[in-house]
This record gives C-alpha cells, sequence and structure tokens, in this order.
C-alpha cells in the first residue's frame, strides 16, 4: 500500500528520533526544506510538522523554527496492588504534589453503580485529583464513591488528597484491587488543559476498583488518565510490592 508523503515525512523524522539520531533541542528542517527533500508543496510539510507538534514530540519557537522536545524520565508504575499511588510515586523517590479539583454528586452511571454494588436510589460523588511531579501534570485520577458507605463524603471530599490515607482515617487498613482494565483515548479540551498536551498526545485509562481485604465491601471505583508519554508500564499483579 503507498504511503503518502506527509506520513512519509512523519514517519522518517519518527524513526530518527526512536532511533535518537537526533536530540533534544534540535531544529527540524524547515518546512521549504523538507518540501524541496520530499517534493511535496510547502503545505504538506507544514502539515507533517503541526501532526508532530499535536502529538509532543516538537516545539515552536516563533521566528526561530521547530526543534525535537526534551524527553521526559519514564516513570515506571505498577498499575496494579494494594499501593496508594502517592505511596508508590514517594517510594519511587519522586516530588509529587496533588491537586483536589473537585467532589461532586453524579448522574446515575451504569457502569460506576455496577461496579460500587449501589442501589439505584444511591447517591455517588466523584472525587477528582490532578497528580503532579515536579510540577508537571501527568496523571487525573477520579474516584466514586457511594455515600451510604461514606456518609460525609459530601463534606471531606473537597479535602482528599489519597483515598487510601482517608480510608485508613476510618478504620480501613489494607485494601486489594478488582479486575483492572485499560484502553486508549484522545484529551478532550479540558483535559488538554488539565495535562498540558496536545489533542493528539494519546491518554492511558485505567478502570479499576477497591476492595477492603477484611469485609470484602466495594471502596471505590477508579478511572485515572495517565499522560502516555510520561510512564513506562508495570502491570505484574505481585501484591508483595
Amino acid at each position: 500500500m503507498a504511503i503518502d508523503k506527509e506520513t512519509r515525512i512523519i514517519d522518517d523524522i519518527m524513526e530518527k528520533i526512536i532511533a535518537k539520531t537526533m536530540h533534544p533541542g534540535e531544529k527540524l528542517p524547515s518546512e521549504n526544506k523538507l518540501a524541496e527533500k520530499y517534493n511535496v508543496p510547502r503545505i504538506t510539510a507544514r502539515n507533517a510538522l503541526t501532526t508532530l507538534e499535536a502529538r509532543g514530540y516538537i516545539y515552536s519557537v516563533q521566528g526561530k523554527g521547530r526543534f525535537l522536545k526534551e524527553t521526559s524520565k519514564p516513570i515506571q508504575l505498577h498499575l496494579t496492588g494494594s499501593t496508594s499511588f502517592t505511596d508508590k510515586m514517594k517510594q519511587a523517590g519522586y516530588h509529587l504534589t496533588t491537586k483536589n479539583m473537585y467532589c461532586t454528586k453524579i448522574n446515575y452511571d451504569s457502569t460506576v453503580y455496577d461496579a460500587l454494588q449501589a442501589d439505584l436510589e444511591a447517591e455517588v460523588y466523584k472525587i477528582g485529583r490532578l497528580r503532579l511531579i515536579d510540577d508537571e501534570p501527568i496523571a487525573i485520577h477520579q474516584s466514586f464513591v457511594n455515600q451510604a458507605l461514606f456518609p460525609d463524603i459530601a463534606q471531606n471530599g473537597p479535602q482528599i488528597l489519597s483515598m487510601f490515607a482517608y480510608y485508613r482515617q476510618l478504620g480501613y487498613e489494607e485494601f486489594k484491587s478488582k479486575q483492572s482494565l485499560l484502553s486508549i483515548t484522545f484529551p478532550t479540551s479540558y483535559e488538554q488543559e488539565l495535562l498540558s498536551c496536545g489533542s493528539m498526545v494519546p491518554l492511558i485509562v485505567l478502570e479499576t476498583g477497591c476492595i477492603d481485604v477484611k469485609t470484602e465491601k466495594v471502596l471505590e471505583y477508579t478511572k485515572i488518565i495517565y499522560r502516555s508519554d510520561k510512564f513506562k508500564y508495570d502491570i505484574t499483579t505481585d501484591e508483595s510490592r
């Protein structure tokens, strides 16, 4: 199958990035030079560079051109297990900060209610936190909890930074994950703003749940949105980590 010229330009530049024959901060060829090299109109070269910029690989400096972005150090993250995100990042030595964005009551959602084993009449709250490492946004954590299990969640929710810490304050001590599901999506305009990423940067979505080991109660349904360019993933299920 023939590959169009715009895709060819993108693929060739990506091969150089992956092979590390281009270095962070290095200036890319101009639109004119790419157009001449590939024998295409300038708009084709511009579209290829615009795509690479939207994907988060390059950036523009007005009047100077386009440059290869600095590569972020991948963060190894165990996607499952009994340890909170906050504890995992601290154990790994990262400077993690968390911002509580909201605590709101949601309308009925069959996926959430079924995961929480909640009645149709239940009041379910969503607590959203933005995770940052070295002041760079990397993930949006959304925790859904049933008010029947946590009567004061409407008042306490806006102050929660770590759900595990909150559960421990209420006497829950040991946790385990429910079945975890991974999927890929692209950011909404709201998520682009929060995560400081372009519209074509893929996001990895982890959906799981937290269960209290002692009582087998489902404490929460969790939906976490990760920037795909900030992590390398360890999806082992060793609960001892």
